[in-house]
This record gives structure tokens, C-alpha cells and sequence, in this order.
């Protein structure tokens, strides 16, 4: 057992990373992502002997990525709450920070509430690709869907975030004046 423990996480400990990155753009909240990657984490030690080598990495996002969408199920009626996001509520611009940073960081925002808005096969496409750096082959793999549907979703959701950039842009610009 200790052999094969010591295995396990000298494949998949590597990728805890992209796995929280995963399950926090798919669920939208901190505790429940660092939950679901815990319970992904225990079913690829569960189902290690069945793994026959290849890609570790798109092997344990696919199975981040299946247990995301059994807690959306599990939990569908807690979606309809909005939850208190302490550091977004808390958060306060210092005063000394010059009018670029300021500008980067709402940059940033748009950028992520624009990333929020998009339906998750793109937006899960677009974290895995963009953020993780998986390949397209990787990408299919994690996402069990042809190499084909992985670059149309990906170019229909790099479409769709720039638009949701710019509304949200545009829309504070108006909300601003």
C-alpha cells in the first residue's frame, strides 16, 4: 500500500494546482472547489489501479471535472444563493496606488466577472487551455470530447468572453458618467 501510495502522489501531487484552478472556475467558490479536489483527489487514489499510465495530468482533471459537475448536481438548490465572498466585499483600493495599477486591477475584474458569465464549457475550456496550459490532445482527453469540439468550444468561448468584456466595460463606463 505504501508503495503504491508514494506512486500516486508522485504523479498527481504535481497537478493539485490545476485541479483547484479547475474546480474553482467550475464551481465558483473557494470551500466548495478546495472540497470537490479533496473527493477527486480520494476517487484517483481509489481507481489508481486502473490508471495505465499517459497523461496523469488530464486523467485527474477528468475526474476533477466529473465530481464539479456531481456537486452541481448534489447541490443545484444552494446555487440560487448569493454567497458573502469576503474578499471581494472587503477589499480596499489603498490610496498610494498609482492610476496603472488601478487600471490593471479593473482589468482584471472584468476580465474574471466576464470569465464567470461565459456557460462552463467554454469557460472550463478556456481555464484549462489559457491558465493550465493543456494542449488540445490534453484537453480532449480531461474533457472525454473529440479535438475537434475542443478547438471550436475554445473559439466560440474566446468570442464569447470578449464580449462579455466589453458589456461589462461598457457598462461601468455608462454606470460611471
Amino acid at each position: 500500500m505504501g508503495e503504491e501510495r508514494r506512486q500516486f502522489e508522485e504523479i498527481f501531487l504535481p497537478f493539485l494546482d490545476a485541479a483547484y484552478n479547475l474546480a474553482r472556475w467550475i464551481v465558483q467558490h473557494d470551500q466548495d472547489a478546495q472540497d470537490i479536489v479533496q473527493e477527486a483527489y480520494l476517487r484517483a487514489f481509489k481507481g489508481f489501479h486502473g490508471f495505465r499510465g499517459g497523461n496523469g495530468r488530464a486523467w485527474l482533471l477528468t475526474i476533477v471535472r466529473n465530481t464539479a459537475y456531481s456537486w452541481i448536481h448534489k447541490h443545484a438548490p444552494d446555487e440560487k444563493l448569493v454567497p458573502y465572498e469576503e474578499e471581494k466585499h472587503a477589499e480596499i483600493i489603498s490610496f498610494d496606488q498609482s492610476a496603472r495599477e488601478i487600471t490593471t486591477e479593473k482589468r482584471k475584474e472584468y476580465l474574471e466577472n466576464a470569465l464567470v458569465r461565459l456557460p462552463t464549457e467554454y469557460r472550463e475550456v478556456i481555464v484549462l487551455y489559457e491558465l493550465e496550459g493543456l494542449s488540445y490532445k490534453e484537453l480532449a482527453l480531461a474533457l472525454d470530447i473529440p479535438v475537434g469540439t475542443v478547438m471550436s468550444r475554445l473559439s466560440r468561448g474566446r468570442r464569447r468572453l470578449q464580449q462579455e468584456f466589453t458589456q461589462i466595460r461598457n457598462a461601468e463606463a455608462v454606470n460611471g458618467l
